[in-house]
């Protein structure tokens, strides 16, 4: 082998491993205050909690969910208006119906209640997908706060809670049939409300706290999970 030869060789093993160690490096994690900056500049004090968007195909999910979302949020440091005291002005205003509250001047939430922001939220799946042997529930929520002030996004999240419901697997006749009877008992007996509290841990995971919090003003550095 000449020396021209050998040259390129370890030329090329160098790059090799230089592309090797470049594809392990862990991406830099994005922080609360990269991800939610206004969170930060606004400091919003209170929070306006608007009857849910129910896209799920349980006529029940809205009334479920809303007993599950009011304490995560007064826990993570913020005032939270009562929902069913919300609930109740709205439908004396006339607005039984969440989804025409997206198109409502947000001013208007500060001028009668002095909310610093609302948070809209949609159901997007509230299921169980039923089989013979399995079945499984799946919970999908999105929420976005926004700005009574500036009318700016100021947080935003979406997660997703599936629970088997299943209960075992088996080939025979026998065994199908027990599956069957474990299967609709499970399905029977799904807590949508535990689960839904699950989903909000999630949500709430990455917004900043709020200023009833130790952690106010002390998490912006902190990586998002």
């Amino acid at each position: 082998m000449t020396n021209k030869q050998l040259t390129y060789l370890l030329s090329l093993t160098l790059s090799f491993f230089l592309i090797g160690c470049s594809s392990t490096q862990p991406k830099p994690q994005v922080t609360k205050g990269e991800q939610f900056p206004l969170m930060y500049q606004e400091q919003p004090r209170s929070i306006l909690i608007l009857p849910p968007i129910n896209e799920s195909t349980d006529a029940e999910a809205k009334d479920f969910y809303m007993t599950t979302v009011e304490t995560p949020f007064a826990l993570k440091g913020y005032y939270v208006f009562p929902t069913e005291m919300v609930s109740e002005i709205l439908k004396q205003e006339g607005i039984h119906d969440a989804s025409t509250l997206s198109s409502m001047p947000l001013d208007k939430f500060n001028e009668y209640f002095g909310a610093d922001s609302v948070l809209f939220i949609t159901i997007h799946k509230w299921d169980t997908n039923y089989a013979v042997i399995a079945s499984s529930m799946r919970i999908t929520i999105s929420a976005k706060l926004i700005s009574t002030k500036s009318n700016q996004v100021l947080w935003q999240n979406y997660q997703t809670v599936t629970v088997d419901l299943g209960g075992g697997h088996s080939s025979s006749l026998e065994g199908l049939l027990i599956n069957a009877v474990l299967t609709a008992v499970s399905t029977a007996a799904a807590d949508y409300v535990t689960y839904a509290r699950q989903v909000n841990e999630r949500l709430i995971s990455t917004l900043p706290a709020g200023p009833y919090s130790p952690a106010y003003m002390q998490d912006e550095s902190m990586p998002i999970k």
